[in-house]
């Protein structure tokens, strides 16, 4: 009797506890009012440990429901609450549920339910999160809750490591838990769902290590987490905790990212945290803590967005003005006030900005009626008048301003730069205000270069000595104040031009320093840069070309060449034709010149080949020029360019393509030097390819082996100096639309160079050798990548109604092979059988490696079944390839494998190709192999037979292993040579091992298909529903 009342009272209380429950499943609005239910029914309870036991039985079918309803997430609120809460009349009750409930969810955190582990961790999280500071819990079952949640951080279901991260979140601050950081820091870069990566950012700490965790995710994949990693700087991260070039970055990539919601978020960053809290809103503070000087396209978008969002707002005596009336700080007793970088940035772009704007108001006013346009035509005005308001009033002060700021030295330059560009904006258009202004051309222009002294006491030039000024964003100012205020045409030649002469004098009477010769030639190339013909420039130009441009590129001096050369490469492109001394003069600098004027010979060549077209360029040289790209010369002897007179006979293409052979130039002595004549070359050649089709007069039996320079390039590894060219080629490969032609014929070439021993390679020691047969075969992976990746369609193709591909032109009616077939995976695999067949039966060590290798190429190309010859073609070339590598039979077998697949693909295989259909097949290809019409289809037999002997069974079960697990890659299984020698026992070994194995893969599949199901879900379920929880959840 006393057990059923206990049993009785049981039901009752698990009946209350269900009905709690289900009441707080209803509305969240109930939970307050139930949370004193249950509190009420766990002290109704005789024993606590009873109630916790009905407690946790009434909430086990929430552990076995998978979705995320509302309702099960309002029960998983309301029972985290409920643990949670701490009743001070009977908080032991309360504390001793809360271990009891605690230890319950870490038992089940380890549960092979996956739904299990899922209403488990996001309970515990619920938990954690709400639990006051002062809540006791033993440090020993807060070891076991970290534990565990560090264990399913590294969960299979994405929603379960969210729920771990978002666990452990609270303890991350903490420093005795470093280790947890640590893991989220270690996981963050290799975690793949967007929701765990994103609560990972939400749950890291402000420390040293984490800022660059979190600015890297600012280039996430994911939107969601970008913005997240963007709030998260905003509330964790105050201005001052950053350096420069973090706050700079920051910036840089929120501004310019393409969601409009990151950029948003980044504004707000910037606006709500950093403006106005940082810097009390005012711009020039915010610039300040930016280092404009340095990061100061950083510093334009910051006030372009500023201003676009209406948040800088110029004061009544605030100018450009006010730095003209004051005497305070000035300069050699004038009234100017010397500007700050920050200052000077901001007036431009402020001006820039309302310039922009009355524009485009009285475009607006002009294109409209009525009164919008009398509301247009008033806010032009009123920019208008802002502007005037900001700007000196004369173009004289203006000018007194700017050379305050020169004269201060170099500390001021960029703010003399910024002055020169705000000169844009003012109005040129009285005779006094041009003439002003001229004359302070006049005087930069004839201004020395700035120099310094060596310990010598030899002249140092400051700058990169080829732009005036010594950048070019110095001499992009002073050319475009020069051109505003010089507007007239042709005025602008002629004032420089007069400069240039002037300058030109001690130079023609061989006179002058370096440093005067550089000054001069500086300014030659500012007009040469801003003009687009000669036509203003009064017959001057050939003057210009004989006295000053070609003596310079012969002067003593290295610096004094390399400008000269670039001076010759502008005046070429301005020229209608090229004129046959400058050619010579740029092609001898080319090939005889120093490094730094190779290099700019070499720009100077492509630039005027891509410009006239590479046959212009040679007609330039009145004399016939010897080609072995045009002639088809393979295989290509590349010319030597320390010979002179071999350089003066060959084209320019030819003589651009022999200074890709690294060892024609002697390695540079510059460490500061960025740029090679390799990359120069690589990057010029790339454009030539790229723009192929308006460069008819290249041949196109030249573009595979040009692309086979340009590939090795991009793989090269023993040039620190390409690392900007492999960028440019990352870009050109996935641009180029006619990929596939080149790589086909270039394959072969490609892999010849690459490969040690082989084709008059240097070997070297065994881990050098390792190293090139690595590069050559992530090389040819890559070339087999991109005939796979075609970005562009043919516009030959025609798809008819069957949906097969037609081509306009055919070779013969005979052949069935597609107009591309050369071009497509098909050609690729013959390139391949031919060059294994060309191999003599005694080989090298160096060339067994290379066949070895390109097979293995060979069988991952697939045969399309519409390419019917090429398929007959290449069962015929198997046997080839098979008797080249015969040495490796695990290459045989795959040999015997691709051959079955090929044979399944033929239509009718037992029809033999004729010959003159294989030879039109190999002439496409422009192939020469020998086929002998006797020959048969048949592969060898693999492993060829050693010896007649039987091998012991113990021995043969072992073969017969491996052999199964070959068969497990692919269907076809390879018959034995000999099956005689096979005994009953090596049978039925191989048949234990392969039901085994058939067994164990099985298993595998359905462990594989429901760990794919596991990763794409968004909760749990039990494994009894696995099927019905696969298809529902997310």
């Amino acid at each position: 009797m006393p057990v059923a009342t206990e049993e009785e009272e049981d039901n009752r209380l698990t009946q209350k506890i269900a009905r709690v429950l289900d009441e707080a499943r209803a509305s969240n609005a109930t939970h307050l009012r139930k949370l004193k239910d249950m509190a009420a029914l766990r002290s109704s309870s005789s024993s606590p440990l009873r109630f916790f036991a009905l407690f946790s039985k009434t909430l086990t079918p929430l552990f076995n429901f998978h979705r995320r309803a509302v309702s099960a997430e309002r029960i998983v609120r309301f029972v985290a609450i409920f643990a949670s809460t701490r009743d001070e009349k009977c908080a032991t009750d309360c504390d001793a549920f809360l271990e009891d409930f605690l230890r319950y969810l870490v038992s089940a955190v380890g549960a092979t339910n996956k739904t299990a582990r899922f209403r488990a961790c996001q309970v515990i999280s619920e938990i954690i999160m709400r639990l006051p500071d002062d809540a006791e819990v033993s440090d020993e079952l807060w070891d076991e809750v970290i534990d565990s949640m560090k264990v399913r951080v590294g969960d299979r279901v994405p929603v379960i490591r969210t729920f771990a991260v978002r666990a452990l979140s609270r303890f991350a601050n903490d420093s005795e838990n470093s280790d947890i950081l640590e893991l989220f820091l270690q996981t963050l870069p290799l975690e793949q769902n967007p929701d765990v990566r994103k609560t990972i950012i939400l749950s890291l700490p402000p420390t040293n290590a984490s800022s660059a965790a979190i600015i890297n995710c600012t280039l996430d994949a994911s939107e969601s987490v970008r913005k997240a990693a963007y709030c998260v700087l905003a509330s964790k991260f105050p201005l001052q905790s950053l350096s420069i070039k973090l706050r700079t970055i920051i910036l840089q990539r929120g501004l310019a990212d393409r969601s409009t919601g990151v950029a948003k978020e980044c504004l707000k960053l910037m606006k709500d945290e950093w403006l106005v809290k940082c810097c009390n809103g005012d711009p020039l503070e915010l610039l300040k803590y930016l280092d404009v000087e340095t990061y100061e396209l950083v510093g334009e978008s910051v006030m372009g967005a500023l201003l676009k969002a209406g948040l800088v707002k110029v004061q009544d005596g605030q100018s450009i003005k006010q730095f003209l009336a004051s005497t305070n700080n000035t300069t050699e007793g004038n009234r100017v006030q010397l500007m700050e970088a920050e200052v000077a940035l901001y007036w431009r772009t402020v001006c820039k900005h309302l310039q922009t704007e009355a524009l485009a108001k009285g475009s607006d006013a002009a294109t409209t009626m009525g009164t919008e346009a009398a509301v247009y035509a008033a806010e032009a005005s009123d920019k208008n008048d802002l502007l005037e308001r900001i700007l000196p009033a004369a173009v004289s002060e203006y000018v007194e301003l700017v050379k305050a700021h020169i004269v201060a030295g170099p500390n001021y330059r960029f703010t003399s730069r910024q002055l020169l560009l705000l000169g844009a904006m003012l109005d040129f258009s009285d005779a006094t205000n041009r003439k002003v202004a001229g004359a302070f051309l006049n005087e930069m222009l004839h201004r020395p270069l700035e120099h310094e002294f060596d310990e010598d006491g030899n002249k140092v030039m400051i700058g990169d000595g080829i732009h005036f000024g010594g950048d070019k964003d110095w001499a992009d100012a002073v050319s475009g104040l020069a051109r505003k205020v010089h507007a007239v045409q042709g005025e602008f030649e002629e004032v420089v031009l007069g400069v240039v002469e002037e300058l030109a004098q001690p130079c023609r009477e061989r006179t002058a320093d370096f440093m005067q010769w550089m000054h001069c030639l500086s300014v030659t190339g500012l007009i040469l840069e801003n003009i687009n013909s000669f036509r203003w420039m009064q017959g001057k130009s050939a003057e210009l070309l004989q006295s000053l441009l070609l003596p310079g590129a012969k002067h003593v001096q290295l610096d004094v060449q390399r400008a000269s050369v670039r001076c010759l490469g502008l005046f070429g492109l301005l020229e209608r034709k090229p004129s046959e001394e400058l050619i010579k003069q740029l092609r001898l600098s080319f090939v005889k010149g120093p490094s730094p004027v190779s290099t700019m010979a070499c720009k100077a060549l492509i630039d005027l080949g891509m410009w006239h077209g590479p046959q212009e360029v040679d007609k330039a040289m009145n004399q016939d020029l010897l080609s072995q790209l045009r002639d088809n010369a393979v295989p290509f002897y590349p010319v030597k360019l320390c010979d002179s007179s071999e350089d003066l006979n060959i084209e320019l293409l030819d003589l651009l393509y022999a200074g890709l052979e690294g060892s024609n130039w002697r390695s540079t002595t510059d460490a500061d030097e960025n740029e090679s004549v390799q990359s120069v070359l690589g990057e010029g050649f790339a454009k030539i390819l790229l723009l192929s089709e308006k460069y008819r007069s290249i041949p196109a039996s030249a573009h595979p082996l040009i692309f086979a320079k340009v590939i090795s390039l991009y793989f090269c590894t023993e040039n620190t100096e390409l690392q900007r060219l492999k960028q440019c080629l990352s870009v050109f490969f996935e641009h180029y639309p006619s990929l596939s032609k080149c790589i086909c014929k270039a394959f072969i070439p490609v892999m010849r160079s690459l490969w040690p021993g082989i084709n008059g390679n240097a070997a070297g020691s065994p881990v050098m050798v390792s190293n090139m047969r690595k590069r050559a075969i992530q090389v040819s992976r890559f070339m087999l990548q991109l005939i796979r990746a075609p970005l562009y369609a043919k516009e030959t193709e025609q798809v008819d109604e069957n949906g097969s591909n037609n081509s306009p032109e055919t070779m013969d009616d005979s052949v069935d092979v597609s107009d591309d077939f050369e071009y497509g995976e098909e050609g690729l695999a013959i390139r391949i059988a031919a060059e294994a067949a060309s191999f003599h039966s005694k080989k090298t060590a160096a060339e067994k490696s290379y066949l070895s290798a390109i097979a293995r190429i060979l069988f991952l190309l697939q045969f399309r079944p519409s390419e019917q010859r090429a398929v007959k073609l290449m069962r015929r070339l198997l046997k080839r390839v098979a008797e080249s590598v015969s040495a490796e039979k695990e290459l045989v077998k795959e040999l015997k494998r691709m051959a079955e697949r090929l044979k399944a693909v033929d239509k009718d295989p037992d029809q033999e190709l004729l010959p003159n259909e294989a030879h039109l097949i190999l002439g496409r290809l422009e192939l020469e192999l020998n086929l002998n019409e006797d020959e048969s289809r048949e592969m060898p037999p693999t492993p060829a037979p050693r010896s007649v002997r039987p091998t012991r069974a113990r021995r043969r079960a072992r073969h017969v292993e491996e052999s199964s697990s070959d068969d497990e890659v692919s269907p076809t299984s390879v018959v034995p040579n000999n099956p005689g020698t096979l005994s009953t026992r090596s049978q039925r070994a191989s048949k234990t091992v392969a039901m085994t194995k058939m067994t164990i893969a099985n298993s595998a599949i359905r462990v594989n298909n429901d760990d794919e199901d596991i990763e794409e879900v968004s909760e749990v379920t039990s494994e009894d529903n696995s099927e019905e929880s696969d298809a529902s959840l997310e």
